[in-house]
């Protein structure tokens, strides 16, 4: 007992690791309205440089999960929670596009790739057995949820009390909780590291990744989960100010989105302890288009806001875990920070198209609908694309030990 305590208390300081990474990108797009109405720099530059910062975001995880599986993760996730929380901080002095795009975009996004799921769930999966690794990617996963649902209405509260400057600098300070989890999740002496069953070089690991089919159909699927995600996370609160309803409407549905995704995450955790997981990722794409689909034809009232972050929440991040799972499943958790942050990039450019071509879309046509229809196509797209990969029945006894 006292062990599987001790791998719950790793799965738990992940979590709340990539709550605080999480929660800090999705409370950003809170400031979009200030930020153009201080500068003048305009809606659509504003929105590349939340592009980019999707884009590096997604760079930074394969990089800095190599450097992490060579020299260990420590000092890589210290340097990002700093990042983080500089970027973050620095947000309200930056007054051109280039200063824009360098905090937001850079600093703070490389500094926040240092916390993803492929990272931590690395970190932890060298204490904790196989047959445990799946609950533990859906308590990482619902950590970044809660801190979405936490920090997006804290730092929307700032922002009324102190002003959208002041508040930026206390959500970047908010970051630096994450330093001692890092500490903590880094080195445990409780359990003995499991050995993992690969061997061989990581750019053998890279090279017989890329060989593989089912490897490149989750990096395809993966992309239109960016795309969607990033859009909505980014310009959810344009969508509310066009309908003309209050701002608390958009802090209120990201926060409902986040507490959501605890459930599914959680769910899908288990979920896929024992059955197959491409089975998983291609149920939750189909939902995710029949959910944006009843939105854009439903009136817009907050009360359908609310239900759609309720739907839309609940599959938000439930795709990690089974994606993660099934990168350990086909090539093995030695180098799983790197290959699932390889995945994880293909997630990232389908996130900037998103982040950015929002604003575009929204600057030449006036509104966002041929981008929710984008986001129907790819979804049906990325649930068929999962279909074909191969993957072996889960053993029961396993996942049950």
């Amino acid at each position: 007992m006292t062990a599987q305590r001790s791998f719950m208390a790793l799965a738990l300081a992940a979590g709340a690791i990539f709550a605080l990474a999480l929660g800090i990108r999705q409370a950003q797009p809170l400031f979009i309205g200030a930020i153009n109405s201080h500068t003048g720099i305009g809606y659509a530059t504003i929105s590349l440089a939340f592009g980019i910062a999707q884009l590096m975001w997604g760079i930074g995880q394969p990089v800095g999960g190599a450097i992490a599986d060579r020299w260990g993760a420590r000092p890589v996730m210290i340097t990002g929670s700093l990042a983080l929380a500089i970027g973050t901080a620095l947000m309200p002095f930056a007054t051109s596009a280039w200063a824009l795009i360098l905090v937001i975009g850079v600093i703070g996004a490389v500094g926040a790739s240092t916390s993803g799921p492929a990272q931590l769930a690395s970190a932890v999966s060298r204490w904790i057995p196989e047959a445990k690794r799946s609950m533990a990617n859906g308590i990482i996963g619902a950590g970044g949820s809660f801190g979405q649902f936490l920090l997006v209405p804290l730092a929307q509260l700032c922002i009324g009390i102190v002003g959208w400057q002041p508040a930026l600098i206390i959500v970047g300070a908010i970051g630096l909780v994450g330093i001692p989890l890092v500490l903590y999740i880094t080195t445990n002496a409780t359990a003995a590291p499991v050995v993992h069953a690969h061997t061989g070089t990581l750019s053998e690991a890279v090279r017989a990744a890329f060989r593989d089919g089912s490897y490149l159909l989750l990096i395809a699927g993966f992309f239109t989960c960016g795309f969607h995600v990033a859009f909505i996370a980014t310009h959810l609160p344009g969508v509310v100010a066009f309908c003309m309803l209050p701002p608390t409407v958009s802090a209120w549905s990201l926060s409902i989105i986040g507490l959501f995704n605890i459930l599914g995450s959680l769910w899908v955790g288990r979920h896929i302890q024992a059955r197959r997981m491409k089975l998983a990722l291609a149920g939750i794409y189909f939902a995710r288009a029949l959910i944006i689909l009843a939105f854009f034809f439903s009136p817009k009232t907050p009360l359908v806001f609310f239900v759609f972050a309720a739907g839309i929440g609940f599959t938000y991040l439930s795709t990690v875990p089974p994606t993660i799972g099934l990168v350990a499943k086909l090539h093995g958790a030695r180098y799983l920070a790197t290959l699932f942050g390889l995945v994880m990039l293909s997630h990232q450019l389908g996130g900037f198209l998103g982040a950015w071509l929002g604003g575009k879309a929204f600057e030449a046509s006036g509104s966002y609908d041929w981008m929710w229809w984008a986001d129907i196509a790819l979804c049906l797209l990325a649930a068929a694309v999962h279909l074909p990969i191969r993957e072996a029945r889960p053993q029961l006894a396993a996942a049950a030990a």
